[in-house]
């Protein structure tokens, strides 16, 4: 049974890892000048001619793996999450992580704290991503009510929604402004490989912290006391989450700012597939997610429109409506 399991994953892993790698592609052909499979070709081998490789290098590339980056972050995140507090509406956005996050970015915007050192956003924004993490854990730990918990994400995301509409009234000039306002509406337009190569250590730090967190998260299935019994050290397991949702989620809002829902989305069509097993739903959800962002993206730049949507509202359109189902047919079936 487990070597089937492990055979049914790994195919599982290498379907969705081609289709990522078949969405990055779309990334790089398609735009407002498509470019042909031989251009892109060309210009990846840096064959191509000079408006191809900055085209590709420098817009496309770049702005495909960052899309791709913060949707395994996130998906990875929303699923770790899931297996902690057992309930498949917890996520980054809707417990309010992310909007910490993107709080502790926006703060440093607003002060020009920027100007110390290109780390400063990736640092700020982990740091906050962190504090609501481990201020979500510690509720869990106590209210002992997954519908209490969630009310307290939605309290913490409304309380940082209102920090941040309090400092984009305040902002002394329309740059500042118009530089918080990117982050609450997430989006990866304009990214570099020098913004991946900062946030990239935090984003594998957290990813790989969720990983080494999978036994527990499997045990964590059987209920609290049953984990224990069987020899599972929970306050680690709790910490590895707690730290590795932290990273990941922070990483992901220094790179593309505020963007929600994904988190759930991509491992509620996960789970079924790895028999609702936790650990098993991480590396699936990690690369479903991130194949959904980059055609998202995608979709963003093709959109007939004046002014180029943004990621995260679009992310959100698609996401609330899942969010809401998953909802109703969890008090259907009495979850």
């Amino acid at each position: 049974m487990a070597g089937s399991a492990r055979s049914r994953d790994g195919i599982l892993i290498g379907l969705l890892a081609a289709v990522g790698l078949a969405a990055a592609a779309a990334a790089c052909l398609l735009g407002t000048t498509p470019l042909g499979v031989g251009r892109v070709l060309g210009a990846l081998l840096g064959a191509g001619t000079p408006g191809d490789l900055i085209v590709v290098w420098e817009i496309r590339l770049p702005r495909a793996l960052a899309a791709f980056g913060t949707g395994a972050a996130l998906g990875a995140s929303g699923a770790a999450l899931q297996g902690l507090l057992r309930n498949p509406l917890a996520e980054p956005g809707v417990l309010g992580v992310s909007a910490t996050a993107s709080l502790a970015a926006t703060f440093v915007i607003y002060y020009g704290l920027v100007e110390v050192g290109a780390f400063a956003l990736p640092v700020a924004a982990i740091a906050g991503a962190l504090a609501a993490t481990a201020l979500l854990t510690v509720a869990a730990a106590r209210v002992g009510s997954v519908v209490t918990l969630i009310l307290v994400g939605v309290g913490l995301s409304s309380f940082a929604g209102a920090m941040m509409a309090l400092l984009m009234n305040l902002a002394p000039n329309p740059f500042s402004l118009a530089d918080m306002l990117n982050w609450t509406l997430g989006t990866v337009a304009n990214r570099s490989f020098d913004d991946l190569a900062l946030a990239g250590p935090f984003l594998a730090a957290g990813l790989g912290l969720l990983l080494a967190a999978r036994r527990g998260l499997s045990a964590l299935t059987l209920g609290e006391e049953a984990a224990a019994g069987v020899g599972v050290d929970l306050p680690r397991a709790r910490r590895l989450v707690v730290i590795g949702a932290g990273l990941a989620t922070g990483a992901a809002v220094s790179i593309a700012g505020a963007i929600g829902f994904v988190g759930i989305v991509a491992p509620h069509l996960v789970r079924p597939l790895v028999d609702h097993d936790p650990a098993r739903t991480l590396v699936p959800s990690a690369l479903l997610a991130g194949a959904i962002l980059v055609l998202a993206d995608v979709g963003v730049r093709l959109a007939p429109t004046d002014t180029e949507l943004r990621l995260g509202v679009v992310a959100a359109l698609i996401g609330a409506p899942v969010f809401i189902w998953i909802a109703a047919r969890r008090r259907v079936n009495g979850g």
